[in-house]
């Protein structure tokens, strides 16, 4: 039985970490910032804001339907009871032909921990897959080492098995995709 090949989303635009960052053709991430920023919204037409924090409050704007998920962004969080109801959400969403924006307050670790249990869900990515595609888009997101257990966990939940892995550093646990750049890091 041969594998079907993966269908990865189409590259939009310019990765861009200040504004949102359009992850496909229905979701989008950014921070809290540009989430609050009526032409933003407008101009890439979404339709639905996920704001995964507790500390960064919306202002609401008619048309657009608001979620929240509030988690903080500590290690000791459980994100993980959202992945399911939110990546069913976005999925929604884009089947109702609209557009998710999913913020935190910075646009790195929560709403990119969402992003990528989405992108597993629905997108058959496996974690390492979701997270290269994910971080071209937006080349800031780096979620903290707690949701990145929960991230591991879930992918093999969805697959039996795993494709990143948390591994002993100088620095504590961290997932293996990061031992590269921790390998480089001199001591202060």
């Amino acid at each position: 039985m041969t594998a079907s090949p993966r269908v990865f989303p189409v590259q939009f635009q310019q990765p861009s970490v200040h504004g949102l960052s359009q992850i496909t053709s229905s979701l989008y991430i950014s921070g809290g910032v540009a989430a609050n920023n009526k032409l933003m919204l407008s101009s890439s037409h979404i339709t639905t804001v996920i704001n995964v924090s507790v500390e960064v409050v919306n202002t609401v704007y008619e048309d657009i339907h608001y979620l929240q998920v509030p988690v903080a962004d500590a290690p000791s969080a459980r994100l993980y009871d959202f992945f399911d109801p939110i990546a069913d959400h976005i999925h929604s969403v884009s089947l109702e032909q609209g557009r998710a924006l999913l913020h935190c307050a910075a646009g790195v670790s929560r709403s990119a921990t969402l992003c990528l249990a989405y992108l597993m869900k629905y997108h058959a990515m496996s974690l390492l897959e979701a997270h290269t595609w994910a971080k071209s888009c937006r080349p800031i997101i780096r979620p903290n080492n707690g949701f990145w257990e929960q991230l591991i966990h879930y992918e093999f939940q969805l697959f039996g098995k795993n494709t990143v892995h948390m591994v002993s550093s100088p620095m504590g646990m961290i997932p293996d995709i990061y031992e590269k750049e921790v390998h480089w890091m001199v001591p202060l």
